[in-house]
Order: C-alpha cells, then structure tokens, then sequence
C-alpha cells in the first residue's frame, strides 16, 4: 500500500518538475539563438508555493521527498493550508515543528542566507524567517464583519477576514511574494536555479558534440 501511495505521489510531482525545467529550456533555447531578442520574455518559475496539511503534528515522508526535489530547481516557500482549523495554540506549535524539518532533512527553502546581504536584507529575511510557513485561510466569498463586506468564511467560532493579519497572514505572504523579495526571487532562479540547469544542459550538448565529432573521424 505505501508503494502504491509513493508512486501515486510521484507521478503528481514529476508534471511540476517537468513544466519548470521546461520553462528553463524554452528560455536558453532563445538565449542560444543566432538572432536573439534584446528582451528575452521570462516565462521562468520564480517560485513554488507548498501547501501544508494543517495536521498539527509534522511534515509527511512524502512531503520531505517532495520538498526536496522541489527545492533543488525552484524557489519553494511553505504555506500552511486552511490554517483555520487549527487554534492559535496549534498553529504555533505545528509551525515551530514545520521550522525544524528542512534543516533536520537538509531540505533548503527559499529565503536562502547569505554572508553577501547587506544588513537590510539579513534584517528583512529575519523577519520572514519568523513568519515561514505562512499559515493562510482561502475564500471565494464574502461575509459582512462589522457592516463591511469583506472576503473570508464564517464558522461556528466567528468570522475570519482573510485580509487580516490577526485572523490570516495573507497580506504577508502577498506583500513577501509581491513587494519586498519580488526581485530578488527573479534574480535567484536566475544565478541558482537556471544557471545550474544552463550549465548541465551545455555540457550536455558538448559531449554530445564531442562524441559526434569522434564518430565522424572514426
């Protein structure tokens, strides 16, 4: 039965995988062209969000071999999924858990540190460090809090507004992707993520040369 569920997951991961290294591919492909534009259109994956199952309890096996694989071509950020069902209590002990895995499995998650950042940024990153993995609650609807119609759900405990930062951390997570790590999201896939796909791909294609050339003389 656990064979059955790995391949199962496995086959759910490998299309993300897939789609990502295809966008890298499509990018050098119009790099190496003879005529190449002056601006490249970047179709490139700046970042994956995991959605975490608000079990309380810790990361899945399948979940580590998930983040790994991810983490090895993209930018991947944890966010803890209908954080809602957990109380404040839980929450905080389940993202104190979730803190501790990737470092015990040697699994890196984006922001990365480094000696290289000035102090604003190490600054700016400790504040998101604290914060990761956003616990967020999703909606498609809305619900009148205090007289204003406002996106969230209602449940049996209250209402939650998933613009607020007490009941939500939405707005973080947006402002995280959006405002403050947008370029340098960017700038990441491109001199790790990219450039260690662009560099197994030409020494690729130059053995292949190489091999082709010997064949021809042969």
């Amino acid at each position: 039965m656990r064979s059955l569920n790995m391949l199962h997951c496995k086959k759910s991961w490998e299309p993300i995988i897939k789609y990502i290294k295809d966008q890298h591919s499509a990018y050098l492909r119009k790099e190496l062209t003879a005529r190449r534009e002056r601006y490249i259109v970047d179709t490139r994956v700046h970042c994956c969000l995991f959605f975490i199952t608000p079990s309380g309890h810790s990361l899945k096996p399948i979940d580590v071999v998930v983040l790994k694989k991810l983490s090895e071509v993209v930018n991947v950020v944890p966010v803890i999924a209908k954080s809602d069902s957990l109380t404040s209590e839980e929450r905080d002990a389940f993202k104190q858990r979730i803190k501790a895995e990737p470092a015990f499995h040697n699994i890196r998650l984006y922001p990365y540190e480094s000696e290289e950042n000035e102090e604003h940024e190490k600054s700016l990153n400790e504040s998101i460090f604290e914060l990761i993995p956003f616990a967020v609650v999703g909606s498609e609807r809305n619900v009148v809090i205090d007289g204003k119609a406002v996106r969230g759900r209602k449940t049996r405990w209250g209402s939650i507004n998933v613009k607020n930062p007490e009941h939500c951390e939405f707005i973080r997570l947006r402002n995280f992707l959006t405002r403050t790590h947008l370029q340098d999201l960017i700038e990441t896939t491109a001199m790790i993520h990219y450039e260690t796909f662009r560099a197994k791909q030409l020494m690729a294609i130059k053995e292949s040369t190489q091999i082709q050339q010997k064949q021809d003389s042969d």
